[in-house]
């Protein structure tokens, strides 16, 4: 049983419970937290959680350390591991004896007849969503089994990103949007942000993430440089360790163009306005 989605500024029937802030790290997520920290949104929570996949620019680290600075409550970090790592395992089917590679990421997989897919998503279950929601239950003392709703998860989801809301998953929490509720756009948090003297957050995202725009690609390229570099390498060596996989024939690309990131030329592409556009991209759900 899932409880009834609130979204209207003043009709949230769940002040009374304790909050916890789901903290992405990007412009929308530390928006909640800085406008929680301020006093322009209230109950102020117990504690927000971010969930390191261990693969985000250090850009992000860099500024998940001066968040914390500027917040009255916790930030606790869980993490499930390496997500990078997890992704280059090799498993052995117990059945058939034969290696797979289990696909976490969605890498575009081009196929022995020229087509293209996307070969799996499990990233955000497994590395964001699951260690956050164990974070929950520890923090909120829920018991297995719980049937009783307890606790408020507040997501930040901006107004033009509003396809992304879904129902809670479990009947013990409930899910708040505030920015919806206030009817704000991802702009007017950059806008909020700005007129407080707030740095700009960088894109919360890992940073060989499929999902990424060109600009993204271009802009991880062009500002840090290293974090690129390091996708670059994470692709060959996820193309390496495909070779070995014995189940999945698609050979794994982190571009839509199915071509090498250290062959595309981002630039042009971005100047054409040829940029990629996804409905589930890391910043959003990624950070639930």
């Amino acid at each position: 049983m899932t409880h009834p989605i609130c979204m209207t500024d003043g009709e949230f029937q769940f002040e009374h419970l304790p909050h916890y802030l789901s903290l992405g790290a990007g412009v929308q997520s530390s928006t909640i937290a800085l406008m929680y920290a301020t006093g322009e949104l209230t109950p102020m929570p117990k504690a927000a959680i971010f969930a390191d996949t261990q693969a985000e620019p250090v850009s992000v680290y860099e500024w998940l350390d001066w968040l914390e600075a500027q917040l009255p409550f916790p930030l606790h970090r869980v993490t499930a591991g390496s997500l990078g790592e997890s992704e280059l395992q090799l498993k052995v089917n117990k059945k058939t004896g034969k290696r797979y590679r289990k696909n976490l990421i969605p890498a575009f997989g081009k196929n022995d007849d020229g087509t293209k897919g996307i070969l799996g998503r499990g990233c955000t279950r497994d590395f964001k969503i699951a260690p956050i929601r164990r974070k929950l239950r520890k923090l909120a003392n829920i018991p297995r089994g719980c049937g009783e709703l307890k606790i408020v998860q507040v997501i930040g989801i901006s107004l033009d990103e509003i396809r992304r809301v879904k129902p809670s998953r479990d009947p013990w929490w409930v899910s708040r949007w505030p920015l919806i509720e206030k009817r704000i756009s991802r702009q007017k948090c950059k806008e909020w942000m700005q007129s407080r003297g707030y740095p700009e957050p960088p894109r919360s995202a890992c940073k060989w993430c499929p999902f990424h725009s060109n600009a993204e690609w271009r802009r991880l390229q062009v500002e840090e440089p290293k974090e690129f570099l390091e996708a670059v390498e994470f692709e060959r060596q996820l193309q390496k360790v495909n070779e070995q996989d014995e189940v999945m024939r698609s050979v794994p690309f982190l571009h839509s163009s199915l071509k090498p990131l250290d062959q595309i030329d981002f630039r042009s592409d971005v100047e054409r306005g040829q940029m990629l556009f996804w409905d589930d991209e890391c910043e959003g759900m990624c950070g639930v």
